[in-house]
């Protein structure tokens, strides 16, 4: 049985809410080679400090193209399959669609002697569009994939046809609300402590404002898959790097810079403040989540507007897909069939 479909047919009754044991998490691989994606999985080689690397991605044609391509790209703690419903859903009314795993996630390389920038990313994005004929594209861009979204249109704004930022991280600087540095042998200690039930938590707590939904389940076992096993050192290092990465690489001074035509796509039940888990106990109640910061944020951007969505959290796309992806068809200009 493919790795993705044994996960759905795990029990996910005793796993909600805390009750009943974990069953034991299957080992997925480091570069989930044991995960099944919805659609064939190419690579692309990189160059990391002289070691070769793979960037892994999907690429989406539709049957009737439209002539526009759309470029998603997934959070932390999410990957390119996470997309799958959002994509179905764009493929299906013409849009060809680039779905990426950014290097040191998911399916992608995790090289140990990479040091993680958004720049970096970025310039790997636009290699790979180039390499596919793409010359613009809309770009979406969800939680640390939106951080990416922002740092790639203030860099290659001509090859923007919109930006759609989902619940993006790194509208605010943390650093400026008393957020310490935290070093990445700190990080790199807590990553490897990694759990199932660690990674739902923080899911229930902050992504889905209290409410668990079996199909939750399956994103967690991708996640949580990854650190079983012997690649569970390297995935949990490349975590620490990426979660350094976000702390010290925030967009939150340049937002003035994001000028091709912008719309945020916010739930509104979103808990998430990056790096409230590093910040004095005193502090943690103040940190400001994503809906509050970003309507202050979007204004500070050229050519930005703010789409709320009431009674949703941080992953509008897998709470609700239908409701997702009606709004962002909507932003695009194009109708749902």
């Amino acid at each position: 049985m493919k790795a993705g479909l044994m996960m759905l047919a795990l029990p996910v009754a005793a796993l909600l809410m805390g009750a009943g044991p974990v069953p034991q998490v299957p080992d997925l691989g480091p570069q989930l080679e044991r995960f099944t994606y919805p659609w064939p999985v190419q690579t692309m080689e990189v160059d990391i400090v002289g070691t070769p690397a793979q960037m892994a991605f999907m690429d989406i044609a539709p049957q009737r193209p439209n002539g526009r391509t759309v470029v998603l790209l997934h959070g932390k703690n999410f990957c390119g399959a996470t997309w799958g419903s959002t994509a179905r859903a764009l493929s299906e009314v013409g849009y060809r669609v680039i779905v990426p795993d950014q290097i040191g996630f998911c399916k992608s390389s995790k090289p140990r002697n990479a040091q993680y920038s958004f720049e970096m990313l970025a310039t790997f994005t636009k290699r790979l569009l180039e390499s596919r004929g793409i010359t613009r594209a809309t770009i979406v861009g969800h939680s640390m994939g939106g951080m990416l979204a922002m740092r790639y249109a203030i860099l290659y704004p001509a090859s923007v046809d919109k930006l759609v930022l989902v619940n993006p991280l790194g509208l605010k600087d943390r650093g400026e609300e008393g957020v310490p540095y935290t070093d990445v042998d700190t990080l790199w200690a807590n990553e490897k402590k990694t759990s199932y039930a660690s990674i739902k938590a923080y899911q229930l707590e902050n992504y889905y404002h209290g409410v668990w939904k079996p199909s939750y389940d399956r994103w967690v076992w991708m996640q949580a898959g990854m650190y079983q096993g012997a690649g569970r050192d390297t995935v949990a290092l490349a975590q620490a790097k990426t979660s350094e990465m976000i702390k010290t690489q925030s967009v939150a001074h340049e937002l003035y810079r994001i000028t091709p035509s912008t719309t945020l796509i916010i739930g509104t039940l979103d808990k998430t403040a990056f790096g409230r888990a590093q910040a004095p106990a005193n502090l943690r109640k103040f940190l400001e989540p994503v809906p509050m910061v970003a309507p202050r944020a979007v204004k500070q951007m050229p050519n930005a507007n703010l789409v709320m969505l009431d009674g949703l959290g941080h992953s509008p796309q897998v709470e609700d897909p239908a409701r997702f992806e009606k709004t962002l068809l909507a932003v695009l200009g194009t109708r749902s069939r």
